[in-house]
């Protein structure tokens, strides 16, 4: 890995799309301070993909800066209300209207087995 020379002022790397382990490692590598609003337990976060940060990639900001970022959810969460809200239900009725499928008449004569 190239050397960053020190200067006030540092570029944001991109971010999204890494696994947070190397997400961590790019951020540390340019100085800068990664939280994860999302996850309190960002530290022992391995393998989650970051899906949106901030700042923006290719902002200047001063060393140390916090970038946030946000992962997406893993087998078994659900995520509902993180990313977009969720489309109303199936209009009502469905099944209720279900009838039961046609079967012999009340006249009709069954053979025997």
């Amino acid at each position: 890995m190239r050397s960053i020379p020190e200067t006030p002022e540092v570029r944001v790397p991109r971010l999204v799309g890494l696994m947070a382990v190397d997400a961590r490692e790019a951020a540390r590598a340019r100085g800068l301070a990664l939280t994860a609003p999302d996850r309190p337990d960002f530290h022992r976060t391995v393998v989650d993909h970051v899906v949106r940060q901030y700042p923006r990639p290719g902002a200047e900001v001063p060393r140390d800066t916090p970038v946030y970022v946000w992962f997406d959810h893993g087998e078994g969460e659900d995520g509902s209300g993180v990313r977009e809200p969720r489309p109303p239900g199936p209009p009502g009725g469905g099944l209720r209207r279900e009838r039961a499928e046609p079967g012999p008449g009340p006249h009709a004569v069954l053979s025997p087995p």
